[in-house]
C-alpha cells in the first residue's frame, strides 16, 4: 500500500483538480463506513490491472493492489488486445461487492466481501459475463451497475466503434448479479457514445453518458431523463453539462461517476492532460453536481469542491 498526497493542498481551502497525482481514467467510487474507494483505468490505455485508491477526505490517498481483475485472468477465446479498463463497483443488497470491468472488449464480473477484496470472477468457469459475440452490434465495454430503491439491479453498457456514436444497452439483473431477468434492450439516448452512468433523483432516472471522441476536446458529459430505469429517455435540459473550456483548463471531460456525501452530489470524472504523444493521458477530477428548481442538472463549474468534514482523529 502506498500513500500519496497532493502537494500544497491546504485542507481549509478548495480541493483542487486533479485530485490524485498521476494519470488515471474512467473512475468508479463506493463508500464503506467512513472511507471512499476509487477504482480507475491506468493510463495510457489501461494496464494489466486497475488503479485503486482509498481516502476519507479527498486530500490524503492510499493506493492499493487488487488480486483481480488482471489481463491474464480475464482473457477468453473472443478477447482482443485491449487491457483492463473502466471498472464499475457496486454494493448489492446481499452485502457483497460486484465489479463489472472491461478487459479485451468484453465485460467481466467479479465479487468480493470487501472493497479491497479478495476478488474473484463470479463465473465459476472463469468466462466473461458479456462476451464479444453476445451483442455484436455493441462495443461491449463501459459497464455500469445501478440499484434502484427497491433493490432491483440494472446493468448498462456499450460504446461505439471507430469513434462513431455507439449503442447503450440496459438489462435487469437477477439477484445473482450475473444473469439477466429479461432480455437486455437498446436504450440509446441522443448523442450517446459511451460510458453510461445511471442515477435516480426526484423520482426520475438520469441516464448520464459521454459524447464525442475520447481522445480529444470533443469528449463531454451529457444526460437524458426517463420515468423508468430502461427509458425512454429525453434529452436533458442544459446537456451537455460539462465540456472542454475555452481556457483549456478542462479538455475532454468524461466517463464519470456520481456520489453523494451529506446533502450534496459530486461528480468524479477524468479530463485529458494534453501532451504530444499518440496516446492520451488523463487525470481524475471532482466537482459539485447541482440541480435547478425544476430538477434539471445544471452545467458544472469545474472549480473543485469544499473539503469534507471527517471525524476527529480519523485523518491519516
Amino acid at each position: 500500500m502506498n500513500s500519496t498526497k497532493k502537494e500544497k493542498q491546504d485542507s481549509t481551502q478548495l480541493i483542487t483538480n486533479p485530485v490524485i497525482d498521476g494519470y488515471f481514467a474512467d473512475p468508479s467510487i463506493v463508500k464503506e463506513e467512513d472511507t471512499f474507494y476509487i477504482y480507475a483505468t491506468i493510463d495510457p490505455w489501461g494496464g494489466d490491472e486497475l488503479a485503486v485508491f482509498s481516502t476519507r477526505d479527498f486530500i490524503h490517498f492510499d493506493r492499493h493492489h487488487l488480486n483481480w481483475p488482471s489481463k491474464d485472468a480475464c482473457t477468453s477465446p473472443n478477447s482482443n488486445s485491449s487491457m483492463v479498463w473502466a471498472p464499475a463497483v457496486q454494493k448489492a443488497p446481499n452485502g457483497k461487492y460486484y465489479m463489472y470491468v472491461s478487459v479485451g472488449s468484453e465485460i467481466w464480473a467479479g465479487v468480493s466481501d470487501a472493497p479491497l477484496g479478495p476478488w474473484k470472477n463470479v463465473k465459476t468457469d472463469n468466462s466473461p459475463f458479456i462476451s464479444a459475440p453476445d451483442f455484436p452490434e455493441v462495443h461491449n465495454i463501459d459497464a455500469d451497475c445501478f440499484i434502484d430503491d427497491d433493490g432491483q439491479a440494472y446493468l448498462y453498457w456499450g460504446s461505439g466503434f471507430n469513434w462513431v456514436n455507439g449503442v447503450c444497452m440496459a438489462g435487469k439483473l437477477n439477484p445473482d448479479m450475473i444473469s439477466f431477468a429479461e432480455e437486455p434492450v437498446d436504450v440509446t439516448p441522443n448523442h450517446y457514445f459511451e460510458a453510461p452512468h445511471m442515477i435516480k433523483r426526484f423520482g426520475k432516472y438520469y441516464l448520464m453518458f459521454s459524447d464525442g471522441k475520447a481522445i480529444d476536446s470533443t469528449y463531454k458529459i451529457e444526460y437524458a431523463v426517463g420515468d423508468s430505469p430502461i427509458g425512454e429517455f429525453d434529452e436533458g435540459v442544459n446537456s451537455p453539462i460539462l465540456k472542454s473550456t475555452l481556457d483549456s483548463m478542462i479538455v475532454g471531460p468524461g466517463h464519470h461517476a456520481v456520489f453523494r456525501e451529506g446533502k450534496q452530489d459530486y461528480i468524479l470524472y477524468h479530463r485529458i492532460y494534453p501532451q504530444g504523444e499518440e496516446y492520451v493521458l488523463r487525470q481524475l477530477c471532482v466537482d459539485s453536481l447541482k440541480f435547478d428548481a425544476d430538477h434539471n442538472i445544471l452545467k458544472i463549474e469545474p472549480q473543485g469542491i469544499q473539503p469534507f468534514t471527517i471525524p476527529q482523529g480519523a485523518r491519516k
